[in-house]
Order: C-alpha cells, then sequence, then structure tokens
C-alpha cells in the first residue's frame, strides 16, 4: 500500500519550504547570491543542511526559485496596471513606473535578480521573466499605437526593447545600492526616456511631478 503523506506531514513540508525561501531571500538581500551558500540558508532557516536538500536538489535550484517567486510579484503588478482602465498611454507609463520604483525598492536583492553575474541556470530563469514582461509592454505598446498615442511599430520587438532599457537603466542605480541616487529622478528619467523611444507625441521632456508621474511639456 503507497505511502500517503497526512495533512500535518504536508502542511509541515509546505512551512519547511517557505523557510527555506524566506531565508534565502534575506540572505541575498544582505549580501547576493554569493552569500546564499545552502548552509547559511540552512542555518538562517533553522535547519539541517541536508534538509534544505529534500527541497531543492542544488543551490541553483534554489536561487532559481527564489527568482521565480519574487518576479512573479513584479510581473503580476505590471500585468494588473496593464489590463486596468484608462487610455493605453497612461497604462503604458503607469506600468512603466511601476516595476522602475519596485526595483529601486528592493535595491540590493533587486540589483542580485536584476543583473548579479550567476549561474545559467539563473540566467535562463531572467531570460524567462524577461519575455513574460515583453509579452506585456507589447500588449500596451499595440494598444497605445492604436489609440494613436505612440509610433506605429512592431509591438513585439518594442516590448523587448522596453523591457532592455528598463533593466539597463536600473544597473547602475541598483548596483551602487540607492547611493547619492534621487529614486524618484531615475524613475521619471527612465520612462521618459522608454515613451520617447516609442515616438510618445506628448512628451517631449519629460520632468516628474510631485506626485512623481511624468509632466508632460510641449
Amino acid at each position: 500500500m503507497a505511502y500517503r503523506r497526512t495533512a500535518r506531514v504536508e502542511t509541515r513540508l509546505a512551512d519547511n519550504r517557505a523557510r527555506i525561501l524566506r531565508a534565502a531571500r534575506t540572505l541575498v538581500s544582505d549580501g547576493g547570491f554569493r552569500q546564499a551558500q545552502v548552509a547559511a540558508v540552512a542555518a538562517a532557516a533553522g535547519l539541517a543542511t541536508g534538509s534544505v536538500y529534500r527541497y531543492f536538489p542544488s543551490k541553483a535550484h534554489l536561487m532559481v526559485e527564489l527568482l521565480r517567486s519574487t518576479c512573479a510579484r513584479e510581473v503580476e503588478v505590471v500585468q494588473a496596471i496593464a489590463a486596468g482602465d484608462g487610455p493605453a498611454h497612461d497604462r503604458l507609463a503607469d506600468a512603466l513606473r511601476a516595476f522602475v520604483e519596485r526595483a529601486l525598492k528592493g535595491d540590493r536583492l533587486a540589483y542580485a535578480i536584476v543583473a548579479e553575474p550567476a549561474s545559467a541556470e539563473i540566467e535562463d530563469a531572467r531570460q524567462e521573466v524577461k519575455r513574460e514582461l515583453s509579452l506585456i509592454f507589447a500588449g500596451l505598446v499595440d494598444d497605445a499605437a492604436t489609440a494613436g498615442d505612440v509610433s506605429r511599430q512592431d509591438p513585439n520587438i518594442a516590448g523587448a526593447c522596453i523591457v532592455g532599457a528598463m533593466l539597463e537603466g536600473l544597473m547602475g542605480p541598483l548596483a551602487r545600492d540607492g547611493a547619492d541616487e534621487d529614486d524618484e529622478a531615475v524613475a521619471a528619467g527612465i520612462v521618459a526616456f522608454c515613451l520617447r523611444a516609442l515616438g510618445h507625441d506628448k512628451i517631449t521632456r519629460g520632468e516628474p511631478a510631485n506626485d512623481g508621474h511624468i509632466r508632460a511639456i510641449r
């Protein structure tokens, strides 16, 4: 007769897995992927090192799961904005701004997720996230182009370029861990650049308003 886990066992296993991921997140937030060695994660989670391997076959598997779970929330935020009400150009600007501002608040963790040199497995996971974001922004670009707010263009190429520009623009500020950076100005600059690159005819120069939005100046 096959062994069936009880609800109590399932709960304990799920709790251990969540503890491991929380510990890994804390360590990566403090010192990047290099600091999140399996033994250190196990100690932070209050588990034996061998216990971690019951849930994640290797450090790479653990870090990939951390990246995916962290990025899933960011993708959800962008998707919710994209699917919201309002003019397409506003949703496009708001989605750009939300992603950038949330990344800047993430500091060291965001740098690790976005840019820290890492294993091939982590890089593959990054590419998956980029493709998800590119598809969302492609839809927004298509909507904005249909409304006449940006130039007509291949939305898939434009979506990929937006994601590339956002992430590249974040690398410097994130690498400096927020030192001497004005997050609002960084976010405003990245958003304005992306909108201008798309041929946004309502912005020639973007400046942050008091509410953090880009003010259109003709």
